[in-house]
């Protein structure tokens, strides 16, 4: 494996990160002045972030995207951006409370809905903002998709409030929350970044081990998480295996079982057929 492998991904950029330092390279500056052109950004930015990155980026070139790219028909698909994201996130950033009006499975409106917001949550399977809130008269921690948000008002909060809000909706989560390891079988350390991108919707920690020259990737998984990080692992399959998260590691072995049966490894049959054979 390249040695600068581990030192890029696992030394300077986790200290970087704790600094608040970012590091970006020439095509990925290239890249965002690119996309900073396309109308959606003056919805994504305010004028002024806007104004900033452009001016930032004003020395470098934009992507020659004429040369090398074709566009072909597609079917239609969700833009990640949602106009209702910047407010939502000043409503975060600002401990504020908020009065909402959405549309429920059964078509039916609530109205006047008071509540806490405690974090934007975009699903990687449904392709969908949501967000995470508190109700204020029901006590009860909601999630609800931003497409059905109908309109959203601000309310104050006091501060001492909005601190008890936090600490409860924390507890709240805690019991919904879990940890699994995963570990990635030394000799596919080289495809490192392929396998840590696979789970880079989750909460991780990435542990690495001299001695046996082994990765150990500590994953966070909220209750409605556990299949969509089951999927990522199939996906991987003999390069990662899961080395505690008794849930997981039984839907493999179910999976496994399945898959042997399916295809008739293991049996006399099958062992037969492998005897005439050789």
């Amino acid at each position: 494996m390249n040695l600068f492998e581990k030192i890029f991904n696992y030394q300077i950029l986790s200290r970087l990160e704790d600094s608040g330092v970012f590091m970006v390279t020439a095509h990925e500056r290239a890249w965002l002045k690119t996309m900073l052109a396309h109308p959606a950004a003056t919805e994504a930015f305010t004028p002024e972030t806007l104004e900033k990155l452009q001016t930032l980026l004003e020395p470098d070139d934009t992507l020659d995207t004429d040369r090398y790219l074709l566009q072909k028909g597609a079917s239609v698909e969700k833009q990640v951006y949602h106009p209702l994201l910047r407010t939502v996130r000043r409503l975060i950033q600002t401990k504020s409370g908020f009065r909402l009006s959405c549309r429920v499975k059964d078509g039916r409106i609530h109205t006047g809905q008071p509540g806490y917001p405690y974090k934007l949550e975009y699903s990687m399977v449904k392709r969908e903002w949501y967000l995470l809130w508190f109700h204020l008269q029901n006590h009860a921690f909601m999630s609800t998709r931003l497409d059905n948000i109908l309109s959203l008002e601000a309310e104050p909060v006091h501060p001492q409030t909005a601190d008890a809000l936090c600490r409860r909706i924390g507890r709240l989560l805690d019991t919904r929350r879990s940890e699994v390891l995963i570990e990635i079988v030394p000799i596919y350390n080289e495809e490192l970044s392929r396998i840590l991108y696979a789970f880079s919707s989750f909460e991780k920690d990435v542990v690495y081990d001299g001695d046996s020259d082994t990765y150990r990737v500590k994953v966070t998984v909220m209750g409605d998480q556990a299949e969509y990080l089951l999927s990522k692992i199939r996906f991987l399959g003999k390069r990662v295996r899961v080395v505690d998260g008794s849930y997981l590691k039984r839907r493999m072995l179910e999976a496994s079982t399945k898959a042997l049966d399916r295809y008739g490894a293991g049996s006399p049959d099958a062992e037969e057929g492998e005897a005439l054979s050789s």
